[in-house]
């Protein structure tokens, strides 16, 4: 039975690759650590939190004795890093905060599972760390391109910086140590379970609400978008066939300009749960300070050497992701209701 260490597995990826990786497999064993801030949430795991191969620890990824009694306790095979601070706009207000957990929490799990794994003779067999990172890393693309696991890092957020920070560290120990490691670079996802200071649930909640849409500058900032259980898919196949020491770029080959996410979910909701809701509630909002203008995702090398595509078209999976979040309003209303009202209100009702 494989043990894997997933770190925030509370958040919003991290607890749809649990979800997935229960479902597909019943001869291994989960060890979510999280710290529960704001952005992570018990509840996105309540269907499996009886499950016998599920444990629940709570704890920052910073706190080295925490995360050596983990392995202490089990013979961890795999370490899926999912644990960061991700928020651009708290990154812009709050940059040591991204340091501290992105950055210094990353080094933090590499050396202790270095310390767990490492023989005489190298490292034991069966045993990898995955970093799971951003394409913001790379920085912003003109109207042409895409990014690919050669273009150089050029980050521009606090955010953005601090993930290519970990990246180049978790690349080091490979480079240094050997140490079995990959680094996904991901698209942005969406999908059940994210937390509504993005884009799409934000959205979603706001005109449930009828509430102003904020969107930055002329909204035509582009991103691709990727449904998150593709992701999870991509993951779990990086885990058990990426060649060592490899960076995978996971795209959906969905690009949309932030304007058209906004209308799309309007568009959705006045026709099938409030006419009253129309483009009238957007509200357009000075642009976040060193906003990338456009990010897209060359996904050909995981196409190519493990056979991954993202089989969800954003047609199809916006729709489902809408659905979600209108079948489970008590979800919506118990993440809002805490912290997170509290930034909601400072961040964006100032623009209502």
């Amino acid at each position: 039975m494989k043990t894997y260490l997933v770190t925030g597995g509370a958040g919003f990826i991290g607890s749809n690759f649990i979800h997935y990786m229960l479902k597909k497999y019943n001869n291994i064993k989960i060890i979510n650590l999280d710290k529960l801030t704001y952005a992570g949430n018990l509840e996105n795991l309540r269907e499996i939190q009886n499950n016998p191969n599920y444990i629940f620890v709570q704890a920052d990824i910073c706190d080295k004795e925490e995360v050596e009694n983990i392995f202490k306790k089990f013979n961890i095979d795999y370490v899926i890093n999912f644990a960061a601070e991700s928020h651009v706009d708290r990154s812009i207000r709050e940059p040591e905060v991204f340091v501290k957990t992105n950055v210094l929490g990353t080094v933090n799990l590499l050396n202790i599972a270095k310390t767990y794994w490492e023989t005489e003779k190298g490292f034991k067999e069966g045993k990898k760390y995955i970093q799971i990172s951003t394409d913001e890393v790379y920085g912003s693309l003109g109207e042409t391109g895409f990014f690919k696991e050669t273009t150089p890092i050029d980050s521009h957020s606090p955010y953005s910086s601090s993930k290519a920070s970990a990246d180049l560290m978790v690349k080091a120990y490979y480079d240094t140590y050997k140490m079995p490691i990959n680094i996904t670079r991901c698209s942005n996802n969406y999908g059940p379970y994210q937390f509504p200071e993005k884009l799409i649930p934000l959205i979603i909640n706001n005109c449930l609400n009828k509430n102003s849409l904020p969107v930055y500058g002329d909204g035509l900032n582009i991103r691709d978008w990727l449904f998150v259980e593709d992701h999870c898919k991509a993951i779990d196949m990086v885990i058990n066939s990426g060649r060592l020491g490899e960076v995978y770029n996971i795209g959906g080959h969905n690009e949309r300009t932030n304007i058209n996410i906004v209308k799309t979910v309007i568009s959705y909701i006045h026709d099938n749960v409030d006419s009253s809701v129309t483009e009238a509630l957007i509200k357009y909002v000075e642009d976040r300070k060193g906003h990338d203008r456009r990010y897209g995702i060359d996904p050909t090398k995981i196409k190519k050497e493990l056979g991954w595509q993202p089989e969800t078209k954003f047609e199809g999976g916006i729709v489902k992701t809408i659905q979600w979040y209108l079948e489970n309003k008590q979800w919506m209303q118990n993440v809002t209701s805490g912290e997170y009202q509290k930034y909601y209100e400072k961040m964006y009702l100032k623009h209502k």
